[in-house]
């Protein structure tokens, strides 16, 4: 069972923050950013400890950014900032005439302030390149799992490393939940910070499309980039396609990473690899893959993992074993072991922590996390086509057995992908049973409607005997799945995986699709794994 986290937002906020900072004014800062001050009357020589865009995490000392918002200009809510300890503020000129000339603490104007959020934020927490030696996985699908999977391994070489990413943000036993896969940069600079100080070396981040085209990530650089895949995702926010991919390829830039290590097995990798402007490795699943540097070779299966061969054009090779279901779990564990060999670590030392501590099969909450063997059941956080299609594809019924699986899609998302998310469910498993994921404000049932068209077009195209069924709530669904499913069945919960809340209609409803699946599957007298925490 996970245990929802007590600590408030500004409990958290204050756990992400370095102890100590190297301290800058709010003058030196405006000129170093090249920013305009109107602060005649106020007294700019202020010293600042931290940074922080929203005004209920401010805490004391710190430089508040009142950025313009979808609806509100965070300038409205400077009266909360201050009252939560700002000592200065950097807004637009928006944002300025919002404030009035009565505001009481030194107050700067740039035309773009999500612009200069990233270079305060390193100013102000004195972060530098390559300490800690950042590893940024970028991608569709496979972030979390990627840089779990370096984490353990650095760990296994006696080299502490912290995470950043969907799932967790975590250094030294400390785990915050996360609220966004990559923090914004106010935050993101004040963890690398407070992870140094900490003494942690490396740092494995997920960075996702959106910390790109929202700065996010602006004023790090990452010792290596990885690239895992690109399928349809996202394009409610990048429009195209192209536009997404032109977004992930911003991360293979000279002032952005040194490195790169990129999967060539779809034609954006291959892209990628061909026109990255840094020293690049490109990797492939594909044994013979005709311009891959490295290639994975020599699969075997063992229990629902892999045992396979890493090796590279000139005949050096790296032996490997993942007990984690499903090829593209492959995939991520060979990117990671590849991302290490970038940054400088020798193949001998990998070989030797890859034999010694099995760190690739360290186990991903909600990442193809086993909860039952017979039936087979899983949870996973698929939640696009490509994702599902590799997923289902990934488990393996006994004699006779089915594919089962419970999935939805969220609301106020791209919704071009539902109907497709629906298509590839009835291709590739026996029973569909279609649901809620997260609603947020629309109404559910059409969403479930448009999810369950493409599944009807696709079993009456392939004449399939798929048995599709329309269920809501979640948790029965879940409970619907393990009622029809014998020990010879496997069953796949999509869509949500590590998540514990269900946000439908602005509010979130306590929902851990593992916790579900273990209480059916108990309640039908099957065994279930001993914990799933």
């Amino acid at each position: 069972m996970v245990e929802k986290d007590l600590r408030s937002p500004r409990e958290l906020e204050q756990l992400m923050r370095p102890a100590a900072t190297p301290g800058i004014t709010f003058a030196e800062l405006c000129s170093r950013l090249e920013v305009g001050s109107r602060s005649e009357n106020q007294n700019a020589s202020v010293q600042l400890s931290g940074v922080s865009m929203n005004p209920q995490l401010v805490l004391p000392g710190d430089l508040f950014l009142a950025i313009a918002g979808a609806n509100r200009h965070g300038a409205e809510f400077a009266a909360t900032a201050l009252d939560h300890g700002a000592v200065a503020i950097l807004t637009d000129q928006a944002g300025y005439d919002i404030l009035g000339p009565a505001v009481e603490v030194p107050v700067a104007i740039t035309e773009n302030v999500r612009a200069v959020a990233g270079p305060a934020a390193r100013m102000i927490y004195g972060t530098t390149d390559g300490a800690p030696e950042l590893f940024g996985v970028t991608g569709t699908n496979g972030k979390t799992t990627t840089t779990f999977m370096i984490q353990s391994l650095l760990e296994a070489l006696s080299r502490p490393c912290g995470i950043v990413g969907t799932i967790e943000i975590s250094a030294r036993g400390q785990i915050i939940p996360s609220v966004l896969t990559t923090p914004e940069a106010t935050q993101l600079h004040a963890i690398v910070a407070n992870m140094e100080q900490q003494g942690v070396g490396h740092i494995a981040m997920e960075v996702s499309s959106h910390s790109l085209s929202y700065g996010r990530v602006d004023g790090l650089r990452f010792a290596v980039a990885g690239y895992t895949n690109l399928t349809q995702d996202h394009l409610d926010l990048h429009g195209s396609m192209e536009e997404y991919f032109a977004t992930k390829a911003a991360l293979f830039t000279a002032q952005r990473a040194q490195r790169a290590v990129v999967m060539v097995d779809d034609e954006y990798g291959q892209r990628l690899a061909e026109n990255a402007e840094i020293p690049t490795l490109s990797l492939s699943l594909d044994a013979h893959h005709p311009t891959a540097q490295w290639r994975v070779q020599d699969v075997t299966v063992e229990k629902l993992g892999h045992r396979f061969v890493l090796r590279n054009r000139q005949g050096a090779e790296l032996r490997a074993h993942t007990a984690l279901p499903a090829m593209f779990n492959v995939a991520n564990a060979a990117l990671a072991v590849l991302m290490l060999h970038a940054s400088g670590v020798a193949l001998e030392d990998l070989q030797a922590a890859l034999d010694v501590h099995d760190p690739l099969s360290v186990a991903v909450p909600g990442r193809m996390q086993v909860i039952g063997h017979e039936p087979v059941a899983v949870v996973d956080f698929a939640h696009n086509s490509d994702a599902l299609v590799k997923a289902l594809e990934s488990m393996r019924p006994g004699p006779g057995g089915r594919r089962i699986i419970v999935f939805g899609a969220t609301g106020e998302r791209d919704k071009t992908k539902r109907p497709d998310m629906g298509r590839v469910a009835a291709e590739h498993a026996d029973i569909v049973i279609v649901t809620d994921d997260d609603p947020h404000g629309e109404d559910p049932a059409p969403i479930r409607e448009q999810v369950a068209a493409g599944a009807r077009q696709a079993i009456a195209a392939s004449g399939r005997a798929v048995q599709l069924l329309n269920v809501a709530p979640r948790a029965a669904a879940i409970d619907k799945a393990v009622e029809l499913a014998g020990v010879a069945d496997a069953i796949l919960i999509a869509g949500r995986g590590h998540e514990v809340s269900q946000e439908v209609a602005g509010v979130d409803l306590e929902l851990d699709d593992r916790t579900e699946l273990s209480a059916a599957l108990t309640r039908r007298g099957f065994v279930t794994v001993a914990t799933h925490a």
